[in-house]
């Protein structure tokens, strides 16, 4: 089977083909990016209208399984059909389960609808990542993968903002309404995209492939998701998940290595180039996600800040992240360089975390912005590089299966980010006085503001022993930096 051939947009002069490309895919990033964290400030106004508080994670966590399972599926599709006919669909996916999810009765109709939307939403990322792939020359990508990793720190800090306010006017409903303007317009300015290639002859999907990847995903992110809450009678259950998900593994990689029209890239994994690329993804989304998840307690907890002042206070953070996206798809479409970004930038920000780790108890809320602004600006070298990388490796034939492979690292390397720091800071603070590890757990579900009903001698030992146990995360973090820094130092492909 041949690729149909590819459209010139390549040829447009420069200004021409950013306003060709980057307006039809930076809404739909937006959506996927936003959509986690505008629904996570609602959960407090769905668990006074449906009740299941016990089951209330499950509205964020069914979410990202089925955008998890979604993405590889999207980037074979989008290789077989076109990556624009797919973004379309992906869209109308997310915008239909908007509709269920604002319309739903009861708690399942909501979880139901979250589900689809996880299936939509898990091919936003990674069609607007492909579709970048095709549309633009190998050189130039850098710099619209700057715009579009700028746009997904955008997307993620400006979701809480936007959720909680829409959420205290016009109630949780209308969070999932406000999808359907946003996501009709995407589809208008996607629908301006030139036409895009999609592969000629008979087309095949490998659907044995998707069942065992979906049964493969979902025990091992249930299982990923418990480690916060990890004691010694979750083990079992936690150690069959694993086992489950092992076997599960096997028989897949079997099943492709058979498979006529594999859904995922067997042969480019075993890519030296390709596998350090979504090494470096996983553990980019792991160190992002398990500060951002975090930090704010540290901030209001630790440092006594207010909700208000902790949104200012991770300013730095996110802005941090988003420029040094943006300078460093720069500097690759200029230089054609790309491992020595992330190889310097993250031992930069392993260096900063170990500081933190060291002495970030005792830095004023100045010094410690300051620290992470650093930190993250060296961190947005990573994401960046690894989605250029394995594009480059995968070739025309496989932009959307090397995309698709990036995000599925992402997505993972992110639950297991968020679920290992509060292993870590869970397990710390279990062996230091199992009291305050009740209390933290009561505070990540409720809010620091939990502290505040404590009398005031106590407040400041449970501020010092979190403090302490804060001291893990960052090292847990640094390690993340420290593995992106061996990837990226010892990728075979350095220059584009």
């Amino acid at each position: 089977m041949n690729d149909a051939a590819l459209p010139p947009p390549h040829l447009q002069p420069r200004r021409s083909l950013f306003l060709t490309v980057v307006p039809p895919i930076i809404l739909p990033v937006f959506l996927s990016a936003g959509d986690g964290t505008v629904v996570a400030t609602a959960l407090p106004a769905i668990a006074a209208s449906f009740g299941e508080v016990e089951l209330l994670s499950w509205i964020i966590v069914a979410n990202l399984i089925a955008g998890t399972v979604a993405a590889p599926a999207y980037g074979r599709l989008a290789d077989l059909f076109g990556r624009k006919p797919m973004m379309i669909v992906a869209l109308l996916v997310f915008m239909a389960a908007s509709v269920v999810c604002a319309l739903s009765p009861n708690f399942w109709w909501l979880l139901g609808g979250r589900v689809l939307q996880g299936l939509g939403g898990g091919g936003l990322m990674t069609l607007a990542q492909a579709l970048i792939g095709e549309l633009v020359p190998p050189r130039e990508r850098g710099s619209y993968q700057g715009y579009l990793s700028a746009n997904i720190v955008a997307g993620t800090t400006v979701g809480p903002v936007a959720g909680g306010f829409i959420t205290q006017v016009w109630g949780w409903h209308a969070v999932f309404l406000c999808y359907l303007p946003l996501g009709l317009l995407a589809i208008l300015l996607v629908l301006r995209l030139p036409p895009t290639a999609k592969r000629t002859g008979r087309a095949s999907f490998d659907l044995t492939g998707m069942v065992l990847l979906t049964s493969f995903i979902v025990p091992l992110l249930i299982a990923v998701t418990q480690l916060q809450r990890l004691s010694v009678d979750m083990l079992p259950r936690l150690g069959l998940l694993l086992v489950v998900a092992a076997v599960v593994l096997v028989v897949l990689i079997r099943q492709q290595r058979r498979a006529s029209s594999p859904l995922l890239p067997l042969p480019l994994l075993r890519e030296p180039s390709f596998w350090r690329a979504d090494l470096m993804g996983a553990c980019s989304g792991a160190s992002l996600v398990a500060m951002m998840t975090f930090l704010p307690i540290y901030f209001q907890v630790v440092t006594g800040a207010s909700p208000a002042e902790t949104g200012l206070l991770l300013i730095p953070l996110t802005g941090a992240v988003s420029s040094g996206a943006v300078v460093t798809g720069w500097l690759i479409s200029r230089t054609g360089r790309t491992a020595i970004f992330p190889s310097v930038g993250l031992m930069v920000t392993g260096v900063s975390l170990i500081g933190l780790a060291l002495w970030g108890p005792s830095l004023s809320r100045g010094a410690l912005s300051w620290v992470l602004a650093i930190g993250g600006l060296c961190q947005g070298t990573s994401m960046i590089t690894a989605q250029i990388t394995a594009q480059a490796v995968g070739g025309t034939r496989h932009l959307g299966a090397a995309a698709a492979s990036v995000q599925l690292s992402r997505s993972l390397g992110s639950a297991f980010g968020a679920a290992a720091a509060g292993a870590v800071l869970f397990g710390l603070l279990s062996a230091m006085d199992q009291e305050t590890a009740t209390l933290f757990l009561d505070m990540v579900k409720r809010g620091p503001s939990v502290l505040a009903s404590l009398p005031p001698q106590r407040q400041a030992l449970v501020q010092a022993e979190i403090g302490d146990a804060f001291r893990g995360v960052f090292l847990l973090v640094a390690c993340f930096s420290g593995t992106i820094v061996f990837a990226a130092s010892t990728l075979p492909l350095r220059r584009l």
